[in-house]
């Protein structure tokens, strides 16, 4: 079975001291300063939004489909669900 590498931009939109505590080696873009930072995210690649629970996460999704991306999606849960079901040895805070 052939394994296919990711094709996906893993964008975590937390403040830098969250990142600091944890983070998934995703590029780091604050949500505040997203609309500023916009030329660093590839239009045509898909992107995978998170944070720590998904509410902030799921707003910068919305943000970014209303400045036309299309291959947008939300991380449900976030850090904290990536934590409790994928990676337990990932710090919660």
């Amino acid at each position: 079975m052939r394994q296919e590498k990711a094709n996906f931009f893993l964008l975590d939109v937390r403040n830098p001291n969250e990142y600091a505590i944890c983070h998934l080696n995703g590029h780091l873009i604050p949500l505040n300063e997203l609309p500023s930072r916009l030329n660093e995210l590839n239009p045509e690649q898909h992107i995978v939004v998170h944070c720590h629970s998904g509410g902030r996460s799921r707003r910068a999704t919305e943000f970014l489909i209303q400045q036309g991306f299309k291959n947008v999606c939300n991380l449900r849960g976030g850090v904290t669900a990536w934590s409790n079901e994928i990676d337990s040895s990932m710090p919660k805070y």
